[in-house]
């Protein structure tokens, strides 16, 4: 119970931390403002993030954290390669567009970071793109996906994911699912995958 209640408080800072790095951008917030939008001292943030940059940090590598979490799921299991590359990419894009806000302050604010959180952050993003070279490699050698080259094709869908938060709107026309499906379904026509009983575009 403890810990379940020290995590809520954490996930409460971020947050706030989110709301205000987002509208008036990390140099211009203090911890000061932060406690105050929730209502709490700032030892309250001091007891679970060690200074601003390290809740910017933790703010920065929500997106890819969790999607490295899939992709590492994903590989373990026992499906067809094409299934594994909709799951990841679908994975992937909703944890890119439910942490929208997270995504635009790390596009914005990468600079601000520690070196050592920034190289932290850009390993995983390394690993990610390696190890999704791994798993389009697998499709070609499966004959399940048609690539000629699978580093290139693995930075497109990257940049499709990349780009994402920056265009996408909640309220917009198509819902976050919808835009999820039909992406996905652009990246296994770009592998030229065999059809898959998972993906669906919007009707």
């Amino acid at each position: 119970m403890r810990e379940a209640i020290s995590q809520l408080k954490r996930e409460r800072i971020v947050a706030a931390a989110v709301d205000l790095f987002y509208k008036q951008g990390y140099s211009k917030t203090t911890l000061d403002q932060v406690a105050s939008e929730l209502q709490v001292t700032k030892p309250v943030i001091y007891a679970h993030f060690n200074s601003k940059n390290d809740l910017l940090a933790e703010i920065c590598s929500r997106a890819i954290t969790l999607a490295h979490e899939s992709l590492n799921r994903v590989m373990a299991q026992d499906t067809s390669v094409t299934e594994r590359l909709e799951t990841v990419v679908s994975d992937f894009l909703t944890a890119v567009l439910t942490h929208q806000p997270h995504a635009m302050i790390y596009s914005r604010e990468e600079k601000e970071l520690a070196q050592e959180d920034r190289d932290a952050i850009n390993a995983l993003r390394r690993d990610f793109d390696h190890r999704l070279i791994e798993l389009l490699s697998q499709g070609v050698t499966a004959g399940e996906f048609q690539a000629e080259d699978v580093q290139l094709t693995a930075l497109a869908i990257g940049g499709i994911v990349g780009w994402a938060p920056v265009w996408f709107r909640a309220n917009g026309r198509l819902s976050l699912d919808e835009v999820v499906s039909y992406m996905v379904s652009m990246v296994l026509a770009m592998v030229r995958a065999k059809k898959s009983r998972k993906s669906k575009g919007p009707k």
